[in-house]
Formats: C-alpha cells, sequence, structure tokens
C-alpha cells in the first residue's frame, strides 16, 4: 500500500476522485479514503495544516494501514531566487527550522536527544520523481533539494534569507519535516513533493492564492505517475 498525506483538501480531492473501489473511512477526525489507482492499493488522507497535525496524521496512517511507503504532495514557497513558482521541489532530506535547542549544546533545528538535525527521504522514491516529472510534467523543473518546515507561512525576505542561510534549503512550508521525522522513526520510505505557488518574500500574499490550484496540478500530476511507477 501507498500511503499519500496532503495537508489541505484541495492537495488530495483530486486524488480521491480518482480511486476505484473507493472506501472512506473517519479515524482521529481525519478521511481515509482506499482504493486503487492504476491497480496500486492507496491510503489518502488530509492531514490538516501544520507540523503537530502532520504528525499525527502520519503515525495514524502507519497504524493504522501500514504502508510501503509515504507520499506527501502539496506546494511550497521557494527558498532559492532561482526556483520559480511552478517548479517542484523533491526532498533529499527535511528540517524543522523553528526547532531551537542550542541553549542546550544541540544544532539550530536539532531535534534534541534524536541525535538528527535533518530526516533522509528514500532514495528510489526521489529517483522515481525525478524521472517521472519529465514525463507527467514535461515543461516544469524537478529539483532535489532540502524542505524546510515550520509552524507559520513565509511571507517576508528576512525570514527567506535566514532560513535559506541556515539551513541551505530549496523551500518552505509547514508540514514536510514532521512527516519525515514519523516516517523516519517508523523506519517507511517518504518522498516530499513540493510543486512552488510563491517565492516565500513580500509578494507571496499575492502570488499564493493565485498559482495555488496551478501548483496543486503540477504536483498531482507526478505522484499519480509516481504510483503508476512504484
Amino acid at each position: 500500500m501507498i500511503g499519500i498525506i496532503g495537508a489541505m483538501e484541495e492537495e488530495v480531492k483530486l486524488l480521491r476522485k480518482e480511486l476505484s473501489e473507493r472506501k472512506d473511512e473517519e479515524r482521529g477526525g481525519l478521511l481515509f479514503s482506499y482504493g486503487r489507482i492504476f491497480g496500486k492499493e492507496l491510503a489518502v488522507v488530509r492531514s490538516g495544516i501544520g507540523k503537530v497535525n502532520a504528525g499525527a496524521c502520519t503515525q495514524l496512517l502507519l497504524d493504522r494501514c501500514h504502508p510501503d511507503c509515504i507520499i506527501n504532495t502539496g506546494i511550497a514557497g521557494s527558498l532559492d531566487n532561482e526556483i520559480n513558482i511552478g517548479d517542484i521541489v523533491l526532498s533529499e532530506d527535511a528540517v524543522q527550522y523553528d526547532v531551537d535547542a542550542t541553549h542546550f549544546g544541540y544544532r539550530l533545528g536539532e531535534i534534541p536527544r534524536s541525535g538528527r538535525l535533518s530526516f533522509p527521504a528514500s532514495r528510489r522514491l526521489l529517483e522515481i520523481a525525478m524521472e517521472e516529472n519529465r514525463r507527467a510534467n514535461p515543461e516544469i523543473r524537478g529539483i532535489a533539494g532540502r524542505v524546510c518546515s515550520g509552524d507559520r507561512f513565509v511571507s517576508d525576505p528576512e525570514t527567506k534569507r535566514w532560513i535559506r542561510e541556515q539551513f541551505q534549503g530549496k523551500c518552505c512550508e509547514m508540514e514536510g519535516a514532521a512527516i519525515a521525522q514519523i516516517a523516519w522513526q517508523n523506519s517507511c520510505p517518504f518522498l516530499i513533493v513540493r510543486a512552488i505557488s510563491d517565492k516565500a518574500d513580500q509578494s507571496a500574499i499575492l502570488d499564493y492564492p493565485a498559482f495555488e490550484k496551478e501548483a496543486i496540478m503540477h504536483s498531482v500530476r507526478l505522484v499519480r505517475a509516481m504510483v503508476q511507477r512504484i
């Protein structure tokens, strides 16, 4: 089984609609949709926005469905000025930029007593995604790199610059690293797929609603192609 998580209903509803033999189940206030796409068994769920929601959803998905892998689909703001709206960032790893226990000798972003600053994505899933994006989105660049997560919508140049300089990330959003941490703790391969909806600067408030739907479509097309390949 392949587990697919999106923070918002807009990020998962197209995949829900495509499920054959679909069955819905509510668990912990979350709607799990089970079915098949391209003959592959899927569990599709909306986590809600933010790291706590994402982490709780991931553990529930793992406990309930025991997926072979997890794909987190969604949108993000670009941290790299060379990464444009519409491009897709695919996680090499993920870090929580708003974790700060440096007072106790930990690195900025390091989860205390875990020994980890970042959580590595599946190399196999990353390679599949890079290859399939060229087929599913031939006009859209796929860029491998670090996903930076925190419980805020980044919309100012200084915060964007700080995250980029501290963590060398490619994009910022609000769920991916939490999903990555829980998947990693459970030894479940994962990949974060993030289509860029804004530049995470002063233009983000205007760009996000203007490009949200288009960016989501890029991400969904890639996830469909990945499901067929996995």
